[in-house]
């Protein structure tokens, strides 16, 4: 499974972006599928996680109410919508695909592939 990110760049706090990960084969209906984050000196975080199931979808705190991720299983992608981004969101986003489950979808061990990253800069 080959993960590929894209859609970073660079925007003012305040405004928004919508990142893709698309997949190499049918992923997302086999895998739980996760976003996450790396700041420049931390370590990286949870962002957003949809299960296997397709049920509903997880937000970090940090994030609710300002980003959402979806999934579009015929396009072999998932994105994700964030909005009134602020400068702590700052980082590289990768996304991820793994045989997480409810309880661990928060846990970058869960996920065994990962996308390359893509560069999310929000200047204040």
């Amino acid at each position: 499974v080959q993960l590929q990110a894209s859609g970073g760049g660079l925007v003012q706090a305040g405004g928004s972006l919508r990142l893709s990960c698309a997949a190499s084969e049918r992923t997302y209906s086999r895998y739980a599928v996760g976003w996450f984050r790396q700041a420049p000196g931390k370590e990286r975080e949870f962002v957003a996680a949809i299960p296997m199931s397709g049920g509903r979808t997880y937000h970090a705190e940090a994030v609710r109410g300002r980003f959402t991720m979806s999934r579009d299983n015929a396009k072999n992608t998932v994105y994700l919508q964030m909005n009134s981004l602020k400068p702590e969101d700052t980082a590289v986003y990768y996304c991820a695909a793994g045989r997480a489950i409810a309880s661990t979808l928060a846990t970058i061990g869960s996920y065994n592939y990962w996308g390359h990253g893509t560069q999310v800069t929000v200047s204040s």
